[in-house]
């Protein structure tokens, strides 16, 4: 049953905040003096990719994973992230949810000896299996920093917080054989880690519309899962209404292997995002 390890899903619609979105300076109203905190959020397509290996059970085989967008796509029920960002003069806080749920199925004939999780004993030579897996991802980050640099041709930022993963896969599984003749099972494990992160956001203005934000952060070292690594760059053109839109390219890694659970994955692919800031 390795085919479950295909199960890694990424959210098709995602909500990314890009950044500062105009570098015309601004008269700030009474009532924005009241209350100084400027935030920003931004729905966005996300169209990545993903390869690497993983073990979602811990008697499970660690298996390679390699899947295109339209693959991931196949598999997917429902994808959402939503990423917040916020600003009090020199204070900044970033905060995002991601949330994805995915089904695979898949039957398998004539299939060699093996151990299917959850059922007792050796399935034997020959058995058929009709199986469908379920899986279920939460990714949280929060983030808080300050602004460092804040000059008219850029701004730099440093960040700092935690990452929180969720990971939740289910199996259901028909298994059929003369010998053994019908049997249904299902089997469930979950697991989490929270990773300890640092990262860096820079916003470069390029002319009144159009400016250029590149946004990091790594973390893990080992309290959690082994590293992690993130990087959203975008171009974004403002329009007059406080909104912007972005086009860009968002690559993703983490690499967690603790008891035989196994998530060590690379996701990555262009996105296009549209911002509100209020």
């Amino acid at each position: 049953m390795n085919r479950y390890s295909l199960l890694i899903i990424l959210p098709l619609v995602s909500f990314q905040a890009v950044g500062e979105t105009s570098s015309a300076p601004v008269q700030i109203p009474a009532e924005e003096e009241r209350q100084p905190w400027v935030f920003q959020v931004t729905p966005f397509i996300w169209a990545a990719g993903i390869n690497g290996r993983m073990s979602p059970f811990q008697r499970g085989t660690t298996v390679e994973v390699n899947q295109s967008f339209s693959e991931v796509l196949s598999n997917l029920n429902l994808g959402a992230f939503v990423n917040l960002w916020a600003r009090n003069g020199r204070v900044v806080f970033s905060g995002n949810i991601m949330y994805a749920d995915g089904t695979d199925r898949q039957d398998y004939n004539n299939l060699p000896a093996f151990q299917v999780p959850g059922i007792k004993g050796v399935i034997p030579k020959g058995t058929q299996i009709n199986g469908r897996a379920d899986s279920t991802q939460f990714m949280t980050t929060m983030m808080s920093g300050y602004r460092i640099m804040d000059t008219e041709n850029y701004t730099l930022d440093i960040l700092g917080g935690l990452r929180y993963w969720y990971i939740r896969n289910n199996v259901r599984v028909t298994a059929r054989h003369s010998s053994i003749g019908e049997h249904r099972v299902s089997y469930g494990e979950k697991f989490w880690w929270i990773d300890p992160l640092i990262g860096a956001r820079f916003f470069a203005p390029v002319t009144d519309n159009i400016s250029f934000i590149s946004e990091i952060d790594a973390g893990g070292f080992g309290v959690g899962s082994d590293y992690t690594w993130s990087l959203l760059s975008t171009v974004n053109y403002t329009f007059p209404n406080n909104l912007t839109a972005s086009a860009g390219y968002k690559a993703f890694k983490v690499n967690y292997d603790h008891r035989g659970h196994v998530h060590d994955i690379l996701q990555y692919g262009p996105v296009l995002g549209l911002t509100w800031r209020f």
